[in-house]
């Protein structure tokens, strides 16, 4: 028996497996959840070194191409040696980045340590002018104060209860910090092998881009990989200017919180500029969120520099934002404060704090991808893609003329003779 093969009923049949099969895959993926994950893990737990890798390459390219730029101009009349010239740019760039990496854990990380030491061996102290505090608030409501003292006298106890739990599982505790200490080992295991792994992609980073393009042209169609090979260059721009840019500027902010905070003799100077310079990352959001547990930390600790803090990182926000920020970053990532708050709150609570950083800069690729997704798609049908053209304000009047609808638009700035020129131009 013949089979006549129709090509449209082919096609329809093809799409329908194809969306079984999907269907399938992910039903066994949620079935199998925990299992997959657990590989998933383990895939990221050997690919770890790779990782670092590509994170210090990305952080110290920029600088390695500027100092290579440099060596070029210098070198230009001696017909310089290429691979000379990449080899000592990468080494001065992997050292300047192991400088200040260095420089920052020697100097930073012992204060931070006698801070956290300070802060739990003067608790007591600190509930205890806490305490007083709030009494001296609350003179002229005795109603308040015995419900506040009635508090206070029931943390005690609490505390000891506490204590006396925690004591049976002082070995669970110590294992856990046995743990934690293997995990930092091999953490800094990753990070060693990272930095030679990225030794090797800077240095050949030219041959690994040219054989992503061989295996893309060989992929797809001529004009597909074009468009696959300008985003990814887009996606890389957007990414590296981001991530390094605010980097450069987190760093700024955490240095003049440091110096500002001296000079205002603010306790826990070392941990606080930290808190603030790592949080500053965070787009956006980053200044209050180190803001917050810097001032309750001061509240507990000496409540009267809680208000002068306050007024200081409102007064960092402001010079962030619109001095230091524009100036390092530009606008690298064209997203409007609506679509940045989105992107942070879907990032942070997808994947975390990396999630809070790279979310913006993520979001802006796709974004710019939609966005030219949609004006081709306009262009397709001969529309216009200018999104002013397409606002719809108040004073605008809509007026059906047979089974047409035309909107009849009022714009400010018209004079008479514009208007009549208008209307001239309609008769």
């Amino acid at each position: 028996m013949k089979v006549d093969f129709n090509r449209k009923y082919t096609t329809i049949s093809v799409y329908v497996v194809l969306v079984f099969t999907i269907c399938l895959a992910m039903v066994i993926i949620a079935i199998n959840s925990s299992v997959i994950g657990g590989y998933i893990s383990e895939i990221f737990r050997v690919l770890a070194p790779i990782t670092w890798g590509i994170v210090i390459a990305f952080i110290t390219n920029p600088i390695m191409k500027f100092i290579e730029r440099r060596l070029v101009r210098i070198m230009a009349k001696k017909k310089p040696h290429r691979k000379l010239i990449r080899s000592l740019s990468m080494s001065l760039s992997l050292l300047i980045f192991l400088s200040i990496l260095t420089l920052i854990i020697s100097i930073i990380l012992p204060q931070v340590i006698d801070s956290i030491m300070i802060i739990f061996d003067n608790a007591s102290v600190y509930l205890d002018n806490l305490e007083s505090s709030i009494y001296k608030f609350l003179d002229n409501y005795p109603d308040i104060v015995n419900t506040v003292e009635q508090q206070f006298e029931t943390i005690q106890p609490r505390l000891l209860d506490f204590v006396n739990s925690m004591i049976p599982k002082i070995g669970d505790i110590a294992l856990r910090f046995r743990d934690g200490a293997v995990f930092i080992i091999i953490g800094l295991k990753d990070f060693v092998i990272g930095i030679i792994v990225s030794v090797y992609l800077l240095l050949s980073k030219e041959t690994f881009i040219a054989q992503c393009k061989k295996v893309v042209y060989a992929m797809f169609p001529k004009n597909v990989s074009e468009s696959v090979l300008r985003i990814s260059s887009h996606s890389n721009k957007t990414l590296s200017g981001f991530i390094s840019g605010k980097l450069l500027d987190s760093l700024i902010i955490g240095i003049l919180c440091f110096i500002c905070l001296r000079i205002m003799n603010i306790e826990f100077v070392a941990l606080i500029s930290v808190i603030v310079g790592v949080t500053n990352v965070i787009p956006f959001f980053g200044p209050f969120f180190g803001a917050i547990p810097s001032a309750l930390l001061l509240l507990v600790a000496a409540p009267k520099q809680v208000i002068p803090f306050v007024i200081f990182i409102l007064i960092l926000q402001q010079f962030d934002g619109n001095i230091l920020g524009p100036m390092i970053l530009g606008d690298s990532t064209g997203l409007s404060p609506f679509w940045v708050m989105f992107a942070i709150f879907i990032g942070g609570g997808l994947f975390g704090f990396a999630g809070m950083l790279l979310g913006v800069p993520v979001f802006a690729v796709l974004f710019t991808l939609a966005t030219n997704f949609t004006e081709w798609m306009l262009k397709r049908r001969n529309m216009d893609t200018s999104t002013e053209n397409y606002y719809v304000h108040d004073s605008d009047v809509p007026v059906v003329q047979g089974n047409k609808r035309h909107i009849i638009k009022f714009r400010k700035g018209k004079n008479k003779n514009e208007n009549s020129k208008d209307t001239n131009n309609n008769k």
